[in-house]
């Protein structure tokens, strides 16, 4: 008799989604490290305004998305997965030695737009990997965990940089050595990637579609989904100003990172049970839980003017993002064949990463012109607008197919 082949799952999910959770959390340790002392790096230590932050951050988001859709367009077309993914993350690691040479406000500006290519480049392909590979009825549960992966490295890489600054103080040399360090991980991603992780075969139409006629066979339903979450992406500026906030409330540079990292950490314990949730009982009410938690969020810091309040947010913030980050990658999955997903899923990241960017200018010239209030403001406005037209749409509300 021939001994059974051993199980191919880890914790009850494929090993594949398993694996790419660890270069993802690996990632994130890294990249986190990085981005939750750059806006303050900026700020404080350079000099830079807010409305310099505000452009930068723009068009860093707009970056990690601008080449979305023509990966997953090459990855649906080609088959291919896990070559764009590997390119994308060995992309973002070269990025970031060197930030080790950048010591100005333009430098620093370059690296954080430069960077966020890698993380466009990658994005579609593994997220179509995971759900081609996810079990039926659990495509939730599977962006779930591998966005819980994901965050906890953005939980323990926030952290690192609070204890490098404390030790060694809240200079432009501590910062250096954040940098260097924040290399490791980022290497290590790539290599477990290269070597742990091996491309499953994918369904490749046969025939053949330019850009555009791929666009139609996306699907009604997911074209009516696209101009809801185009709309809400005008109202979802930049994190870092959540951290500007933070700072004018009151919390230091060091305390400021901490927060960062108890955004990630909400989002990791979250980010599982809102998959789970998800497959259970449709996607669409745990969409629309997004907007209006958002809107809420955005109403808070309008009068938040204390650290507790500002804690709670942070707390908020989590939720959402663990919402917005897995579940509408799997409720996209839902409602988009599985030869089109990649392009589904860039498409989805190329549109709201272009409008991240006048979101971000706008915010931060009704910051500036105005008052922080009047950023959080507008946000929550163009958030319930957002949740009342979604709550129109009628796409399938069956469990993932895979």
């Amino acid at each position: 008799m021939q001994k059974p082949e051993p199980s191919s799952k880890i914790f009850g999910i494929p090993k594949e989604i398993f694996w790419l959770g660890i270069v993802s959390f690996l990632t994130d340790v890294s990249s986190e490290m990085l981005f939750s002392v750059l806006t303050i790096f900026m700020s404080a230590i350079l000099g830079a305004s807010s409305f310099i932050i505000g452009i930068m951050e723009g068009l860093a988001d707009f970056s990690a998305s601008s080449l979305d859709y023509a990966s997953g367009y090459l990855s649906d077309k080609t088959g291919k997965r896990k070559i764009f993914a590997l390119f994308g993350y060995g992309f973002s690691t070269l990025a970031k030695t060197s930030l080790i040479f950048f010591n100005s406000i333009a430098g620093v500006f370059t690296f954080r737009v430069v960077e966020r290519l890698g993380k466009s480049i990658r994005g579609a392909p593994r997220d179509a990997l995971i759900a081609s590979i996810s079990e039926k009825g659990k495509t939730g549960y599977s962006f779930g965990f591998h966005k819980m992966l994901d965050k906890a490295g953005a939980v323990i890489g926030p952290f690192l940089g609070y204890f490098i600054l404390s030790a060694f103080g809240q200079n432009f040399q501590s910062f250096q050595f954040i940098f260097v360090i924040a290399i490791i991980p980022a290497v290590l991603s790539v290599l477990c990637l290269g070597f742990f992780v091996h491309e499953k075969k994918v369904q490749v139409t046969k025939v053949r579609e330019n850009v555009f006629k791929n666009y139609q066979k996306l699907g009604k339903p997911f074209h009516r989904y696209l101009k809801v979450a185009g709309f809400f992406s005008l109202s979802y500026f930049s994190f870092a100003f959540l951290l500007l906030k933070a700072y004018a409330v009151g919390f230091q540079i060091k305390d400021v990172v901490l927060l960062y990292a108890l955004f990630n950490l909400a989002f990791t314990l979250i980010a599982i049970p809102v998959g789970k949730i998800g497959d259970k009982i449709g996607r669409k009410t745990v969409i629309m839980t997004e907007y209006i938690l958002y809107a809420l969020m955005c109403l808070g810091f309008v009068f938040a003017n204390d650290k507790t309040s500002v804690i709670i947010l942070f707390l908020v913030y989590g939720i959402f993002y663990a919402i917005d980050e897995a579940q509408t990658k799997a409720y996209i999955s839902d409602i988009t064949p599985d030869e089109h997903r990649a392009s589904a899923i860039g498409l989805y990241n190329f549109v709201t990463g272009l409008l991240y960017l006048p979101a971000s200018l706008i915010a931060g010239w009704l910051w500036n012109a105005y008052n922080p209030s009047a950023a959080f403001g507008v946000a929550g406005a163009i958030a319930v607008i957002s949740a009342i037209a979604f709550s129109f749409l009628k796409p399938p509300l069956k469990p993932a197919q895979s």
